[in-house]
């Protein structure tokens, strides 16, 4: 848990400091309050004392207890200060973190996993600075600090006070060796329930459409049930603690006063009123320091309930602050500019996906022009999609060499490589917030951009729709995009991605709701307006790729087939397949 707090600024540990330094007072001042006490009571037994002697000890003790309030008020205020600070601090590194992942790092813990690292996990972390500074640090300090007390003041009640703490430390262990491996468990079937109910909202249109909530509610009650079980064991086992807590708190007082009793009764026997008075104070005194002393631990073992979950969400979030990208990027171009007319360039690469036994892609060979529109078609799984995550290096190839623009992409920093490649993906995703910010994707001043908007979104044919709107572009996208239809998704994300004017365009079956008109109306003003730009495009109708000059089909991970649409219906059995699936006889004769 302590790697975490390497990531807590250097002025937070000045306000632990003072937090600490503050503790020590009040401690100190706590335990001054006993020893007002039994002047108080000393006082009262001996004859002719004044009652203002009386008043005045009185007021020392509670300007004592004032002043210990307040040094407890002000670590409060540094707690929360370190607390609050500290969250943030880590929120912000985790979130940064989680944006330099590629896909392989974001796989490997999850979606939900993450999600639930950077808020639960985090609040856990807080929750125990806060506490920290008034348990994990201030209840040692009391419980030694008292002990010495205790001791002083006499050894038969001491021993009583120890046994007390000895038998709730037994209960503590016990409750460490049974309890803590299952709140350890806890934050994983959370993870597990985040998972399920993400998948249920994200896919509930399926749910409904094929009448599933049955099997859903059953599969999120296992899942449930699991948790219930675990955290029920683990608040069962913490329930002990609180009656061996009530039996010591009330025994303690008790075996204290039995034994100040008999101390007493002996030294009428013995000594005079004044040793037995003096023996009452002690007595008195002794009660206070060793409910002090039983307190400083109870404080610890309540750090039980949160200990054990903070030092799992700090091991959480410590494996993602201190996971290597696999994906690393130059900080600045480790090449020059080179003159080249080819665009991309593809060296006997070969890719698996992380953990995968079987290659996807194997001994990709390929050139593609500056300016060249090329295709990539093939049967589902052929790798097409992959191919392209390559180009944009979401994944990195396990072998061979891909070249941008005559210069290997590894040697791209990443805002050139996003700067020079435009990609849209399969699925369409938009951001809540209006269109004109969607299409300006991470440009803060939109108004700005506001004609390149509209330029963008002419040319993806949407402004059509658009314009239509009341608020036009400044019209809200709600969230997940549930307001506009998956062809204006669609048409939306591509305007995004036509936006930036990039060298690259990349289209990764990202036509496929557009009806068969406004594809071609797309891909005509595409050849009009970016005629110089580089389109490499994913589809899986002929009818959208047919005038490419390039088409490149892949089977089974591999190129089989490289040509224009004439030339692959004679010669790539592959491409004559899935072209004769959607072309007529007469279509395919004439090409």
């Amino acid at each position: 848990m302590l790697k975490v707090f390497k990531y807590l600024d250097k002025k937070y540990w000045l306000f632990v400091s003072i937090g600490i330094a503050f503790i020590l007072v009040a401690v100190w001042l706590e335990l001054r309050i006993p020893g007002y006490m039994r002047e108080i009571t000393l006082l009262v037994q001996t004859p002719g004392t004044e009652v203002s002697e009386i008043w005045v000890q009185g007021f020392w003790m509670l300007g004592t207890a004032f002043a210990a309030m307040l040094a407890t008020v002000v670590v409060g205020y540094f707690a929360g200060r370190v607390a609050a600070g500290f969250g943030r601090d880590l929120r912000v590194n985790v979130f940064g973190k989680v944006l330099s992942f590629s896909m392989a790092e974001v796989n490997q813990f999850s979606v939900p996993s993450l999600i639930t690292r950077g808020t639960n996990d985090v609040s856990t972390v807080e929750q125990i600075i806060t506490i920290g500074f008034l348990t994990l640090v201030r209840a040692p300090i009391m419980a030694v600090w008292a002990t010495i007390r205790i001791f002083d003041q006499g050894l038969d009640w001491a021993i009583a006070t120890m046994i007390a703490v000895g038998i709730l430390l037994i209960t503590i262990l016990v409750l460490i060796i049974f309890a803590l491996p299952k709140f350890k468990i806890i934050p994983k079937l959370t993870d597990r329930l985040n998972l399920i109910a993400r998948e249920h909202l994200s896919g509930i249109r399926v749910v409904k459409a094929y009448n599933a909530k049955d099997y859903e509610a059953e599969k999120f009650e296992k899942a449930n049930h699991i948790f219930m079980k675990t955290n029920r064991f683990a608040e069962r086992m913490m329930a002990v603690l609180w009656p061996v807590v009530g039996l010591i708190m009330q025994g303690l007082p008790l075996a204290i006063y039995l034994i100040g009793a008999y101390l007493i009764n002996n030294a009428f026997g013995y000594f005079d009123a004044n040793e037995a008075g003096a023996l009452f104070a002690s007595m008195v005194v002794f009660a206070q320091y060793a409910i002090q002393v039983v307190m400083a631990f109870l404080m610890m073992s309540m750090m039980l309930v949160f200990l054990p979950q903070a030092i799992v969400s700090a091991r959480r979030i410590n494996e993602v602050l201190e996971k290597e990208a696999s994906l690393i990027y130059p900080e600045k171009s480790a090449y020059p500019t080179v003159d080249t007319d080819v665009a991309v360039e593809f060296n006997g690469v070969s890719f698996k996906y992380p953990e995968a036994e079987d290659y996807v892609l194997e001994d990709i060979n390929f050139k593609i022009n500056v300016g060249e529109t090329v295709a990539f078609v093939g049967a589902t799984g052929s790798g097409k999609s992959t191919l392209l995550k390559l180009i944009t290096r979401t994944y990195d190839p396990s072998i061979g060499k891909i070249n941008i623009a005559g210069k290997d992409v590894k040697a791209y920093t990443e805002a050139e490589l996003v700067e020079k490649i435009g990609y849209t993906l399969q699925k369409a995703t938009l951001l809540s917030g209006s269109i004109a910010s969607n299409v300006a994707f991470g440009h803060a001043d939109v108004k700005a951009q506001l004609e390149n908007v509209k330029e963008a979104t002419d040319l993806a044919q949407a402004t059509e729709f658009i314009e239509k709107l009341e608020n036009t572009y400044e019209s809200e996208i709600t969230q997940g995009a549930t307001n506009v239809s998956g062809g204006q998704r669609q048409r939306l994300s591509i305007a995004r991605t036509l936006f930036r004017k990039s060298d690259i365009l990349i289209f990764d079956d990202s036509f496929s709701a557009l009806d068969y008109k406004t594809d071609r109306k797309l891909r005509t003003a595409l050849k009009q307006s970016r005629g110089s730009v580089t389109k490499l495009i994913v589809a899986q109708r002929v009818s959208t790729i047919k005038d490419a000059q390039k088409i490149i089909v892949l089977g089974e991970g591999r190129v089989v087939g490289v040509g224009t649409h004439n030339e692959l219906l004679e010669k790539c059995p592959v491409y004559y397949e899935i072209a004769s699936s959607q072309l007529s006889k007469e279509e395919l004769a004439h090409g």
